[in-house]
């Protein structure tokens, strides 16, 4: 496989990655109650930068003649399950919708660190982008840890 097909796969997957993300989020807000409305405002936020994230890896894909494909991953169709079955045994309360949602960024930290692996020989505006992407979506999971441990005290 050539530079061009590794870097349109890894960009790929991590468009994949964060339409699952969205499409968690968006499961997330559908879960919360209306009273948690700073839980509703964290997610939308974090939605609008998934967006964001796939824009600039749509934009990186096509600026390296790549080919942008859609849908999620197959491990984002089996995070959202897991959330929907936990749902089902825990009940909508904050704790359990955090607790899915820091899966979800778990996940998404390993795709990440997962396209900036040996064997993916990326040129280096691709790795600057990843990068970039990688340390924000880490913030994001800190802040769902935060507020999940906060349930723990």
């Amino acid at each position: 496989m050539n530079t061009k097909e590794t870097t349109n796969d890894v960009l790929n997957d991590l468009v994949k990655i964060n339409n699952d993300r969205v499409a968690g989020y968006q499961r997330a807000i559908n879960e919360t109650k209306d009273l948690d409305v700073d839980l509703k405002g964290m997610f939308e936020g974090m939605v609008k930068e998934s967006e964001q994230y796939k824009l600039e890896l749509v934009n990186k894909i096509r600026q390296h003649g790549g080919t942008v494909e859609s849908g999620t991953t197959t491990s984002g169709k089996i995070y959202r399950a897991w959330m929907d079955v936990k749902a089902t045994f825990t009940g909508s309360d904050r704790k359990a919708i955090l607790s899915s949602c820091e899966f979800g960024e778990d996940a998404a930290q390993r795709s990440y660190e997962a396209a900036m692996g040996e064997g993916n020989e990326l040129p280096g505006d691709a790795v600057t982008l990843i990068a970039e992407q990688q340390r924000s979506l880490k913030n994001s999971h800190d802040i769902i840890k935060k507020y999940r441990d906060a349930h723990n005290a």
